[in-house]
């Protein structure tokens, strides 16, 4: 794996970043890669927010994963900070090669250096196969998580 780059992604991986966000069978449902305008104006928000940290792997030029990593400073727990990760995806050709897990690693490290003391994420319920990816990294399934569509 000496091979892979995780780098922070640029406008001009946002195409293959919204393919792998459709790239499954929720994604699709939810994401319209044939417009990336509204992609476009998120990557501003997120890009200008030192917050905010959207990455990409890469491998023999090609992007072959990536995930978003959120800083959130807090009151609760005595002040501490906290990471979210969000949107994590790797290409279905790189599935099981141990990619998901070097970009958790990363996120968790980035945590780390950033001074965070706790990492959090969500996985939709209907993703069982990422649960146990989640819990064998460590992650503990510790609380139940609520949306509210707007």
């Amino acid at each position: 794996m000496s091979d892979l780059a995780i780098r922070p992604a640029v406008h001009a991986d946002l195409p293959a970043i919204v393919a792998m966000l459709a790239d499954d069978p929720l994604g699709a449902l939810r994401e319209s890669p044939d417009d990336l305008t509204p992609y476009t104006d998120a990557f501003d928000r997120l890009d200008g927010d030192p917050h905010q940290h959207v990455v990409v792997a890469v491998r023999a030029d090609r992007i072959v994963g990536t995930l978003q990593l959120t800083i959130i400073p807090g009151l609760s727990r005595r002040g501490m900070t906290r990471s979210v990760i969000e949107g994590v995806r790797v290409h279905s050709d790189e599935r099981g090669s141990g990619l998901g897990t070097q970009l958790i690693e990363w996120a968790v490290e980035t945590s780390r250096a950033q001074g965070c003391g706790l990492v959090q994420l969500t996985s939709d319920v209907t993703r069982t196969d990422a649960h146990r990816f989640y819990e064998r990294l460590g992650f503990e399934p510790s609380h139940l998580g609520f949306k509210l569509s707007l």
